[in-house]
């Protein structure tokens, strides 16, 4: 399990404000893109995939009940912030979860 520390704002510019490979920070715009990502069913997600290691996108759909395309989705999103790696294998996509805990800074 990755932890990763969360921020709210425009990104900064020093790269040396966006954390470490031990503890890389990602930055969302707003409260309600935050929530909107790493809903309570987004983190459980997250977990069945470090959990299960499903080996391709149609795996994780049996698993979680849920179709495919809206499965690509939402990994598409997470993957955008770094929280989620989608690795080409032999049968499709392999989602990989890159963090499954956060940690929310508020100025």
């Amino acid at each position: 399990m990755r932890r990763c520390k969360i921020s709210i704002g425009p990104t900064p510019s020093e790269p040396s404000i966006k954390g470490d490979a031990i503890h890389p920070t990602i930055w969302f715009a707003s409260m309600a893109s935050l929530a909107g990502v790493l809903s309570d069913e987004n983190r459980a997600l997250l977990k069945l995939i470090d959990e299960a290691k499903p080996q391709s996108l149609t795996d994780l759909a049996e698993l979680t009940g849920r179709k495919v395309s809206n499965l690509s989705r939402t990994l598409r999103t997470m993957a955008s912030y770094g929280i989620v790696e989608l690795r080409r294998g032999p049968r499709g996509m392999i989602p990989v979860a890159r963090a499954t805990r956060f940690t929310l800074e508020l100025d």
